[in-house]
């Protein structure tokens, strides 16, 4: 963030870098809010993106930097306290629940996801954490199903798709990425490798396929089945 101007645009559509700010440093404060309160035991709704953004766009630059450092700081300490409850503590977040700790792990993958709308395929340091298998799993079983909302929305009646997303050949990344979706109803989910792939890619593109980016080079996207299916799925792939 800051070796690149403000205003400078990113891989996140019609976002520059102090959008990304923004949305960071508002997503650390809600996670906080919403984790914190739950430890408190006075549960608290999730506010929308303007809600918690609106403020954050009032401040100057050095300011934004600031609250980016200081919401962070404070999730981190929200995050701590939650070690001392048991892992698997439902707690509602957007219409659904989480974990306790995917509370941090998400602001993790957030900050991992947007460094690489910054800087592209062009920063190993950045785009290295892509490829760890956490990254794949919390896409999946955490923010799955909301990242193929509004993809699906595009689907006629009647429509449906299906798709495996392989990495070839991966150790520790042996496992599909299965998604399906009609006008009712989609699923997401990891399974063992079975019949053809529908697209095979390396760890670290299908990460940013599942959040609607793509990788800069395309060849690290491999498919068989035509480009009707393509892009049917491609399309069904766009992310929040």
């Amino acid at each position: 963030m800051q070796r690149r101007r403000p205003d400078a645009g990113t891989w996140c559509e019609a976002w520059t870098v102090r959008d990304i700010v923004v949305h960071q440093a508002g997503n650390a404060e809600e996670l906080a809010r919403v984790l914190g309160a739950h430890l408190a035991g006075e549960p608290v709704g999730t506010r929308n993106f303007e809600e918690r953004e609106g403020p954050l766009r009032a401040l100057n630059d050095a300011d934004l930097w600031t609250a980016l450092q200081e919401r962070m700081a404070a999730l981190n300490e929200v995050a701590e306290a939650a070690d001392e409850i048991p892992a698997d503590t439902d707690v509602a977040w957007t219409g659904r629940t989480m974990k306790a700790p995917w509370f941090a792990e998400h602001m993790r993958e957030e900050l991992v996801l947007h460094g690489w709308d910054i800087t592209g395929d062009g920063d190993g340091r950045v785009a290295a954490p892509l490829s760890e298998p956490w990254m794949t799993t919390h896409s999946v079983v955490a923010v799955g199903r909301p990242l193929l909302a509004k993809g699906a929305k595009n689907l006629a009646p009647g429509q449906r798709i299906d798709a495996r997303l392989r990495v070839d050949g991966a150790s520790q990344l042996n496992q599909d990425v299965v998604v399906s979706a009609d006008v009712d109803h989609t699923a997401i989910a990891l399974a063992d490798p079975e019949g053809a792939a529908t697209l095979e890619t390396d760890a670290a593109a299908r990460v940013l396929l599942l959040w609607g980016r793509r990788p800069a080079d395309p060849a690290r996207i491999c498919s068989r089945v035509g480009p009707e299916t393509l892009g049917r799925v491609r399309g069904l792939l766009s992310g929040y």
